[in-house]
Formats: C-alpha cells, structure tokens, sequence
C-alpha cells in the first residue's frame, strides 16, 4: 500500500472505521473514499457492486457492521445476524469481483467457543459451542472469516481478518440501551456523579473478565497488519490483558469521580465467563499495543464530556 493508494473505509462514521480514519491520515494517506449508511446501503448487494465498480479502490478495511452490547444482542439475535451476514458477503464479493489488491476484515473476539481455554488462540475457531447472549453477531463475523479464507483460498484474493477483543473510545456508542460496558459504564457513573445518587447498579455478578483494548491501538494494528500481512489465516489483536467486569467499574468510578456505591444486578446475564485473547502471532511480528486501559478511560470519559455536555 503506497502513499497514493485508493482507500476504501467502510464504517467511516463508527467507532473503528473513524479511528481507521484518523490512522491512514496521520501516517499520510490522503485518497480515502467513504460513504455514510445513507449514501451505501452495504445490506444492498447492487448499491455495493455499483459502488465498486464506481469507485474501484485498491485496499478496503471492512469495519462496518451492526453492533450493540449485551442487551440489544439478546434482544435482536435476526437483526445482528441478518444485517452482519449481508454487509460481509456484499463488500467482500465486491472486492473479489473489482480485484481489490487487499482486504482487511474486522471480527471480534466473541467468535471464539464460550467455554474456551485462555488465552483464546487463533486455532480455537469453532472448537465449541458459542455464548448464547451475542452467537448472532458472533455467526454474522464467522461467517466474516470464512468469506476471506475461502476467497483467498478459491481465487488467490489477499483477503485476510484481525480479531479485536472489546474495543473502546472516542466515537463510542454511549447509547443506554445499546451501548458496550466500558461507555455504558462511563454514562451511568457520569450520571451517577452528576445526579448525586447514592448507588450504581452494574450488570452481573461482576465476575466476568474482558480484555479491552483503545480504538486508536487496533486502528494502528490494522495499518500494521495492512502493511505485513499476507494469510487468509485471522490474526488476534489485543491487549493480552484481561479485568473482571466489577475491578473495571471501580476503575471506571476512579475516573469520573463518583462516590456512591457499586450495586450487582445479579438478574442479569454475565456474558461469556472470560475473553482473553492470545495476542502472541501480532506481537512476533513487531506489533504492540500502546495506550494503557486506565489512560484508555480517562480518554474516553473527556470525548464523553467534550461531546455529550
């Protein structure tokens, strides 16, 4: 990929595509092409075909997709599918069909089994049932996956995937229904904070352990992996460090200074029982991640502020 090269970021306007963003220009790269959702339609399979062969770009990061937090996965299990099977399939045909130099498919850490050994490796892929609470946006990525090694396979395509673990920062999703726990938490400790209440109540038993990781980090990873990766095998991207959801919330409190308590909704589903990743492929080939998890926060709780006050 050189300096002039066109790219294409689908999902510009989420979290990821917009750290993706932000990446390519810092390093210098200037011919990027992008649509908004209202403007590509990528459930559309003609609107995406049109589109490349329109714009016929060189390089394409697929960060789009259909995302939520636990509640809105449990809620809408055929959406997370039916949305993420459409936008994969869509964008990497069309990217075999406009011979696309390159590809780079963005999945996520819950493709792994639930009850899988830690750290996750690679190899673990479909080697156990997935967590009911998110396996229709778990299959949606698989299926992701599969499309790139297959491709690749098939037609000697230089598809290839990353697999983040819970990714967080500025351009999150703070939304209270359908937002991740790390800006889900950020809102109710905020609001906590601001309505003097005397109790914060978080999902779960608190037990669950997650690893996470700055949207800035995994977009650096990405460009790495753009630039020195060439197998249709995925590759983990993480922190190679984990926390239990209730040490995350106290981190969390620190940062936004509320001083109430924290209250366990143990009603409520826990998720996947621990999702650390094993990042040793990335880290052989000379990438590492930067941005502490508490500087991460802190980051993350100023684009709140800056953006929601």
């Amino acid at each position: 990929m050189n300096i002039n090269s066109k790219i294409y970021v689908a999902g510009h306007n989420g979290m990821v595509g917009s750290a993706i963003i932000r990446q390519l220009k810092k390093e210098g790269y200037t011919n990027i092409v992008v649509r908004s959702s209202s403007e590509l339609d990528l459930k559309n399979q003609k609107a995406v075909n049109d589109f490349f062969i329109e714009e016929h770009p060189e390089y394409v990061f697929l960060a789009a997709a259909k995302v939520g937090g636990i509640g809105a996965n449990i809620e809408n299990p055929a959406i997370f599918l039916y949305d993420n099977l459409m936008i994969n399939s869509n964008v990497i045909h069309a990217a075999y069909q406009s011979k696309v130099k390159k590809l780079l498919f963005l999945g996520s850490s819950c493709i792994y089994p639930r009850l899988s050994s830690q750290p996750m490796k690679e190899d673990y892929l479909l080697d156990g049932k997935l967590e009911p609470t998110n396996e229709g946006y778990a299959l949606g990525k698989i299926i992701g996956i599969k499309l790139c090694e297959y491709y690749q396979k098939q037609y000697g395509c230089n598809f290839t995937s990353a697999m983040p673990p819970n990714l967080y920062g500025e351009n999150d999703n703070f939304s209270p229904e359908h937002s991740h726990v790390i800006a889900a938490l950020i809102r109710k400790f905020h609001e906590g904070k601001v309505q003097k209440s005397k109790e914060v109540i978080i999902w779960g038993t608190g037990s669950a352990k997650r690893e996470f990781l700055y949207v800035d980090d995994a977009a650096e990873a990405c460009l790495f992996l753009m630039k020195n990766y060439n197998t249709s095998d995925h590759i983990n991207i993480g922190s190679g460090e984990d926390i239990s959801i209730y040490d995350l919330a106290i981190v969390i409190k620190d940062v936004v200074g509320y001083e109430g308590e924290i209250v366990k909704d143990t009603s409520k589903p826990d998720g996947m029982p621990r999702k650390l990743m094993d990042n040793s492929r990335i880290a052989s080939l000379g990438w590492n991640h930067k941005i502490s998890l508490k500087e991460g926060i802190r980051k993350t709780y100023k684009f709140f502020l800056e953006t929601y006050n």
